[in-house]
């Protein structure tokens, strides 16, 4: 199942995010997803996944657990978790990195900010409480862990996003992609990356909730901005070839076969002292035996996550993620398959309620990324 068909309509204990009665009054048809009341949609998936990739589209993504590291060695202490260059990392930048078991296998996908006095990381909302945990049972006891349960984040995405924050922290448009800064509004200290999981330009901005539905007013008051909700979330990020964690990436899947081998830095490919190592840094000189991939789809029926995929009468993978692609205008998918059937171009089947439905291997984005990375870019 896609991100958005995981939603339930009904859950038990489902929590709510600080701006829950902001989304009931715009419209926002709720959903369970991760635990929390969310926003599956305002107007509509496809209008909402339009306008973003045109116009600036907001996304409350306060379910993601927003943590500061701080403490000396701090930076040391992480890197031994995951196999990013944290160490190197300078102030007021960013790193996407990857939390690791001992077999090397993903516990999550992360963001690491060098804030200047704590280590900023964003986790998946999904498992931030099995992540809290590991990182406290792993990190040595005169690192503090802090989890910012008192702040939101709000994502503002789209071509236009920069003009819309800009009349209201005009400093923020001086950042580049993976670049963050602290800033003040209407006298409450916030946090800005310029980041998203939409293959567009755009910013994540770290509010105190009680500062939220107010910021949140101001950006909606703009012309080219539209609250967006989950289901346009997950088909931009599919076009962008962004995976979903337990989805795209579990515990079962390395960074390589999870083809996310950049995460992995030069320093750390050549001293290892991760998690796993001895898998990762072996898949990665003699590839992995297979290989999470694109996959463009005949014809227009949706190919959904749990399809199974065939080379021939032989099974050889599964899907992962997959769904209509507004922009690209037909559906696409990504999921696993052996290294020999990886590479793009390469003729595949997926069985869908019994047909076999032809499927192209596909390099990913699906759609070219718009990331601004450098200042007039």
């Amino acid at each position: 199942m896609s991100e958005t068909e995981q939603a339930g309509e009904e859950a038990v204990g489902t929590e709510t995010l600080p701006l829950d009665s902001w989304h009931r009054a715009k419209g926002g048809r709720m959903v369970e997803f991760a635990g929390y009341w969310m926003p599956i949609q305002y107007e509509g998936i496809m209008a909402e996944h339009l306008w973003t990739r045109e116009n600036a589209g907001l996304f409350d993504v306060s379910h993601m657990g927003q943590l500061a590291l701080s403490g000396d060695g701090a930076a040391g202490a992480l890197e031994a978790l995951v196999p990013g260059d944290i160490s190197a990392l300078k102030p007021g930048r960013m790193r996407y990195s990857l939390l690791l078991n001992e077999e090397g296998g993903i516990l999550d996908d992360l963001m690491v900010t060098n804030e200047g006095d704590q280590l900023g990381i964003v986790v998946n909302g999904a498992v931030k409480w099995e992540d809290i945990g590991h990182l406290r049972e792993y990190l040595p006891d005169d690192i503090t862990l802090n989890h910012k349960d008192d702040h939101g984040l709000l994502a503002l995405q789209g071509p236009k996003a920069v003009d819309a924050l800009a009349r209201l922290v005009p400093e923020a448009a001086g950042l580049v992609f993976m670049q963050y800064m602290r800033a003040a509004w209407n006298g409450h200290a916030i946090g800005i990356s310029r980041s998203g999981y939409t293959g567009e330009d755009g910013f994540e901005i770290s509010l105190p909730n009680e500062a939220l539905a107010a910021f949140a007013d101001a950006l909606c008051a703009m012309d080219e901005v539209k609250p967006i909700g989950l289901g346009a979330r997950d088909s931009l990020r599919l076009e962008a070839g962004l995976p979903l964690y337990g989805h795209d990436l579990d515990e079962e899947i390395d960074p390589i076969e999870g083809d996310l081998g950049f995460a992995i830095s030069k320093r750390r490919r050549e001293e290892g002292g991760f998690p796993g190592a001895a898998r990762i840094l072996g898949h990665l000189e003699g590839g992995a035996p297979r290989k999470r991939v694109g996959l463009l789809v005949d014809g227009k029926l949706p190919v959904r996550e749990g399809a199974k995929l065939f080379d021939g009468s032989t099974e050889i993978g599964v899907v992962t993620s997959g769904g209509f692609a507004p922009s690209v205008g037909a559906p696409i998918a990504m999921g696993y398959v052996p290294r020999d059937h990886a590479v793009p171009g390469t003729a595949i089947a997926a069985e869908v309620r019994g047909k076999r439905v032809h499927c192209t291997v596909a390099a990913m984005p699906f759609i070219p990324h718009r990331y601004v990375r450098k200042q007039g870019g």
